[in-house]
């Protein structure tokens, strides 16, 4: 993730590749619930139907969670330029300060503006609230009802505060982690069916266990922001709010509620990707990091057979031509951000060469010898560097390549053959996957992919 996207064809379902690379599935249409604008509201003065803060009681917005809950904060956007604000049901925009800013009605659309450190809501006809010191934030009324933003709808509350770029807008949803879960779960392992429950299981066991030990982190110096724990996308984990929740992935939520994966009494780090292509790796084989006792090589060969659990995954075998031209382009584009490179740029591709790999047989080090000079990539870092021309990574480190030359010996095109989606650290979703199907339950996957683990309650 960092640590951090079957049966038939119909069931294959997207997996994204990141710091965590997981299985995805579509999310409903998103909904929108019409409104009735309010009447009209001065500039820069309270609106006529919101009393002054000190009026307002500050408890009239309900808090939903159950008791002993433990929120966390999940950035939904870092850079908004004009964040709407409105909900499914009646909401309130408050100021953590001085109380109700704004009521508004059912579907009712306002949007957010900044001023430095300052925010407004402004109504689709220019009339807006007065400045208020972020964050704001909006709550609805009833526990039937929820916030929405982009047009999905999400649980708890969201919270807006200005960006570091400047000028946009900060916007987290702050919810119960059990409730998180309900919108990761689904797009990181997919639709399943019965047999492959427990497969849902373990990766809502791992997706809790990565969660918390991000909210340990948040009030330590590995904090990366003091406004959110985790991002909603692929640098984390993919969330998706309410519009996500499944039947399937509620029920391995509700049924693992709570648990983690510890290891010597503490709380893990539990990375996973979408299929290691026959064998998982240790972190320090692709990432810039040390190893962990729990993340070792685990073989992913059904016993007595030349086959894979990981073997349906959609990339479980794969192959990806670059032409030099394309070569050429993705290393001028990428390359500067994980090596040191010339002024004039990189230069035109000439070579590029396995120099190193790792005892998964996984590439430790690549080399490019361009016209320019000689550059080498270390692990993970290759993926971002040898793209498609539409910007799509590599897909994991597990590869050989076979160069085509022209006339004179000239680099024609470069194919890569590789096996595998995702860093292939930890568990191996897909190979999750094959072992419900042949009958292991979610606490022998999880034994089998973070060896010396065992399973306890969040704390």
């Amino acid at each position: 993730m960092r640590h951090r996207r079957l049966a038939a064809a119909a069931a294959l379902l997207f997996i994204g590749a990141c710091v965590t690379t997981r299985l995805g599935v579509p999310t409903k249409d998103p909904i929108r619930v019409p409104g009735r604008a309010p009447e009209p509201v001065p500039v820069d003065s309270q609106p006529a139907a919101v009393p002054r803060a000190e009026e307002v009681p500050r408890d009239e917005a309900p808090d939903f969670r159950r008791e002993g809950d433990r929120d966390v904060r999940v950035a939904l956007t870092t850079a908004a330029a004009q964040p709407g604000v409105t909900a499914t049901g009646a909401w309130r925009l408050f100021d953590d300060r001085e109380g109700v800013l704004l009521r508004g009605r059912p579907g009712e659309a306002w949007m957010l503006e900044r001023d430095g450190s300052m925010l407004r809501a402004v109504r689709t006809d220019g009339f807006a609230t007065a400045w208020r010191a972020a964050p704001l934030v909006l709550r609805v009324g009833r526990a039937e009802d929820y916030v929405l933003f982009n047009g999905r709808r999400y649980r708890g509350v969201l919270r807006f505060y200005p960006s570091d770029n400047g000028t946009g807008v900060l916007v987290v949803n702050v919810l119960a982690v059990e409730q998180y879960l309900r919108g990761v779960v689904p797009l990181e392992i997919g639709g399943r069916t019965a047999s492959e429950q427990a497969a849902v299981e373990a990766q809502a066991v791992a997706a809790r266990s990565y969660t918390f030990v991000r909210l340990a982190a948040a009030g330590g110096t590995a904090a990366r922001h003091v406004s959110y724990d985790l991002v909603a996308g692929t640098s984390d984990q993919v969330y998706g709010g309410l519009d996500a929740e499944r039947p399937f992935s509620d029920a391995a939520v509700a049924s693992t509620s709570g648990l983690v994966l510890k290891y010597g009494g503490r709380t893990v780090d539990a990375p996973y990707s979408a299929a290691c292509g026959g064998e998982t790796a240790t972190a320090d084989e692709v990432w810039r990091t040390g190893g962990q006792p729990y993340l070792r090589r685990v073989s992913d060969r059904i016993p007595g057979t030349q086959r894979y659990y990981c073997d349906p995954a959609p990339r479980f075998a794969w192959t990806r031509t670059l032409e030099s031209s394309e070569l050429d382009a993705a290393v001028r584009q990428y390359l500067r951000n994980y090596a040191s490179v010339p002024s004039g740029g990189p230069g035109h591709v000439e070579r590029v060469t396995v120099e190193q790999r790792t005892a998964t047989g996984r590439v430790a080090l690549l080399r490019i010898d361009t016209d320019a000079g000689r550059f080498t990539l270390r692990g993970n870092d290759i993926r971002y560097v040898l793209r498609t021309p539409g910007g799509e990574i590599l897909n994991s480190t597990y590869f050989s390549v076979e160069p085509e030359v022209g006339a004179g010996g000239a680099l024609r095109r470069l194919i890569i053959r590789g096996n595998g989606w995702g860093h292939g650290i930890g568990m191996c979703q897909w190979g999750a996957i094959g072992r419900a199907r042949a009958g292991q339950d979610f606490r022998t996957i999880l034994r089998t992919y973070y060896p010396g683990t065992e399973l306890g309650p969040a704390s």
